[in-house]
C-alpha cells in the first residue's frame, strides 16, 4: 500500500516496534495528524476474548469528559408526552414516521434512542440499523423512558463501545485540536469502562493491544502494561 508524503514523514516520528505510555502515544498521534482538517483521534483496543460467545461480549457506553468534538444528530422514536420531552431536550428528529423514511434509505443521524414501548415498531428496521451499529440498545442506554437524560448525555459526548468480529473495539476519543491532556482524560475514561466490562469468562491477558491514531495518520502502539488496570 502506497502512502503519501505527509504520512511517510509522520511515520518517522514513531520508533519502530516501540510501545509507548498513553500520554506519549497521544502526543505522537496529535503530532502525526498532518491533514488540513481537525482530525479525529481514535483508540483501537484488541481484547483477549472471543466475541462469538455470548458470555464474552464486551459492550457498553461511556460519557467522555471532554466530549468527542463532533456534533451528534439524535433521532428519537417516541410518542405523546415522551416525544414532546425529546423535542424539548434537543433531539434532532422525533417520531414514528422516521421508520418509513429509514425503510426508504434515509440515514442522516448518528444515534437512535427509543422508548421501550416503541421497540416493537423499531424492530421493523433492525435489519437496516443493526449492521450499522445504529439500533437502540438497553446496554448502551439508548432504550429508555428517560429520553431527556439520554439526549443530554449523547450531546455531551457519550459513546458506545462494542467488539467487532475480530475482537477489536474502535472508538473516537476526540479531535486533534483537543491537545494531549484532554485526549488523555478521554482515553483513560474509555479504557476504565472497557476494563470494568471484562467478562467473567475471559481468560488470560485481557488487553492484547492498544493503538491510537488520527484519521489520516499512522497508528501509535501503547504498552498495555502502562495502562492503569
Amino acid at each position: 500500500m502506497k502512502h503519501g508524503k505527509k504520512y511517510n514523514e509522520s511515520v518517522k516520528l514513531i520508533e519502530k516496534g516501540m510501545q509507548y505510555a498513553p500520554a506519549e502515544a497521544l502526543d505522537l498521534a496529535v503530532k502525526t495528524a498532518g491533514a488540513k482538517f481537525d482530525e479525529t483521534i481514535e483508540a483501537h483496543i484488541k481484547l483477549g476474548v472471543d466475541s462469538r460467545h455470548a458470555d464474552q461480549q464486551v459492550r457498553g457506553a461511556v460519557v467522555l469528559p471532554n466530549g468527542t468534538g463532533k456534533k451528534v444528530r439524535v433521532l428519537v422514536f417516541a410518542k405523546g408526552a415522551k416525544a414532546d420531552e425529546a423535542e424539548a431536550a434537543g433531539a434532532d428528529y422525533v417520531g414514528e414516521e422516521y421508520i418509513t423514511k429509514i425503510q426508504e434509505g434515509w440515514l442522516d443521524f448518528d444515534v437512535a434512542v427509543a422508548t421501550p414501548d416503541m421497540m416493537g415498531v423499531v424492530g421493523k428496521i433492525a435489519r437496516v440499523l443493526g449492521p450499522k451499529g445504529l439500533m437502540p440498545n438497553p446496554k448502551a442506554g439508548t432504550v429508555t423512558m428517560d429520553v431527556a437524560k439520554a439526549i443530554a448525555e449523547l450531546k455531551a459526548g457519550k459513546i458506545e463501545y462494542r467488539l467487532d468480529k475480530t475482537n477489536i473495539i474502535h472508538c473516537p476519543i476526540g479531535k486533534k485540536s483537543f491537545g494531549t491532556e484532554k485526549l488523555l482524560e478521554n482515553f483513560n475514561t474509555l479504557l476504565a469502562a472497557v476494563i470494568k466490562a471484562k467478562p467473567a469468562a475471559a481468560k488470560g491477558q485481557y488487553l492484547k493491544s492498544v493503538t491510537v491514531a488520527s484519521t489520516m495518520g499512522p497508528g501509535v502502539k501503547i504498552a498495555p502494561t502502562k495502562i492503569d488496570q
